[in-house]
């Protein structure tokens, strides 16, 4: 307990004078640049005009229609006139002996009409109708869920920018480890060689040193290649050229350990309850089927024959639709249950994940004190190689320690760096997986 409440005082000590000021501003570009969260900002607008389609249906359709016809044959209807007027019209004649009554033939007439127009303002508006209503909220259900699916995908990309990061600067300070040591070794070589041509040392000797040449070089090289890697991949976050320069803070702090649990805020939470309210909606959707559908009509335009046109032309014709569903096979019910059984697999699901979450957050707890104490330990075995080597390389310039020594004093002092440069940056890359693992991450508005 003990040792665990230094090292969280280490922690806190350090972060206080820490700012990651590149790093924020590679962040910023980073979610500003990302060619994934401009396709997450696509599909948002797409959701908002579904959105605003939706609401639309709420308002009336106007339209202008028009029809011209011309018919002959087919269908008539007939009309006798001539039958049921003639008689009449003689008996007139005879009493005004005259002739002022013609005499008038049946008439017969196209039931298509001939040389006829109809131009018309078409007017439909919905009075009642809960399948647009739902479908309404539907929408806005989907673009809300747009959203946390972009601010998952977000705070996954800052958790892997910062961990890119870290690891770049960890090997370039893994160069730097090498490069010093491959100066250190060379001053061997030109030593030994010097002490063996006055006789002071054997060949062995200058054939380690030469082989420690040769490996560290190697070693250098391997550490520039993981560097390039590094900033390649950095970059590919940033949507930037790879090959493009990362600005680097000199961080020699730790970070902070002590982080309240935060999982019931995670945005993954989040999206399984929008979509457990989605589904819902669902249900009321498919409900729905059963409820009167209302709607409103108007017509107002002109008809006639021969595109005449005057006040007997003029016309409306309004009225109201009613639709009532009676019977559609039980297909309805059924889609209801189905909607149900989606709604309980969605609450397990979202148990499922609230220990998962957990668990994610108490396992990168873990991680990132165990990475802290590493670093610790090795940061003391950093303090004692040195100290050894330092006291060796003395012996040997004496006389009074053999090369051997001297070659195991400097490699316990490079890997104890080594180590502890791996250990340090590692820690923050733990402090990344934490952060992410309890959402704790503030974006900039």
């Amino acid at each position: 307990m003990i040792k665990k409440a230094l090292i969280l005082t280490t922690m806190v000590l350090g972060c206080q004078g820490y700012s990651q000021t590149k790093l924020d501003g590679y962040i910023e570009a980073g979610l500003k640049n990302n060619e994934v969260i401009k396709q997450h900002n696509f599909d948002i607008n797409k959701s908002m005009y579904a959105l605003k389609e939706a609401k639309s249906m709420f308002y009336p359709t106007v339209s202008l229609n028009g029809t011209y016809t011309i018919a002959d044959g087919g269908r008539t209807i007939d009309i006798p006139i001539g039958d049921m007027l003639n008689p009449v019209y003689n008996t007139l004649n005879q009493i005004t002996n005259s002739n002022a009554f013609p005499t008038l033939e049946n008439q017969s007439v196209l039931i298509n009409p001939d040389n006829f127009y109809d131009a018309k303002i078409h007017t439909t508006m919905p009075l009642l109708n809960f399948e647009i209503i739902y479908n309404k909220r539907i929408k806005s259900q989907q673009m809300s869920l747009q959203k946390i699916e972009m601010e998952i995908y977000q705070r996954e990309l800052v958790k892997e920018i910062k961990i890119a990061y870290y690891k770049y600067l960890q090997s370039v300070e893994g160069i730097k480890i090498y490069q010093e040591t491959l100066a250190l070794v060379t001053e061997n070589q030109r030593v030994n060689q010097a002490l063996f041509r006055n006789d002071k040392i054997n060949r062995t000797a200058v054939l380690r040193s030469d082989n420690e040449v040769i490996r560290i070089q190697a070693n250098l090289e391997t550490a520039k290649q993981v560097s390039k890697n590094a900033q390649s991949y950095f970059n590919f976050l940033l949507n930037e050229k790879l090959d493009a320069p990362i600005e680097v803070d000199k961080n020699e702090a730790l970070p902070m350990e002590a982080i309240s649990e935060n999982t019931q805020n995670r945005e993954e939470l989040l999206k399984l309850t929008q979509v457990k309210e989605l589904n819902k909606t669902v249900g009321k959707l498919t409900e729905s089927y059963w409820f009167p559908k209302v709607g409103g009509f108007a017509d107002v335009g002109f008809q006639d024959f021969d595109f005449d046109v005057n006040k007997d032309s003029r016309y409306y014709f309004a009225g109201v639709s009613l639709e009532i569903n009676i019977f559609s096979g039980n297909k309805n019910e059924f889609k209801l249950k189905q909607v149900q059984e989606d709604d309980k697999k969605i609450s397990s699901q979202i148990d499922n994940v609230k220990q998962q979450l957990l668990l994610q957050f108490q396992v990168s707890q873990n991680n990132l004190t165990s990475a802290l104490e590493q670093f610790n330990a090795n940061k003391n075995q950093k303090q004692s190689a040195k100290k050894y080597n330092d006291d060796i390389t003395k012996l040997y310039k004496e006389g009074q320690a053999i090369y051997i020594e001297l070659l195991d004093a400097q490699n316990q002092w490079v890997n104890a760096q080594l180590n502890t440069n791996i250990a340090l940056y590692n820690s923050w890359i733990a402090f990344a997986e934490l952060e992410r693992a309890n959402a704790t991450f503030t974006f900039n508005n």
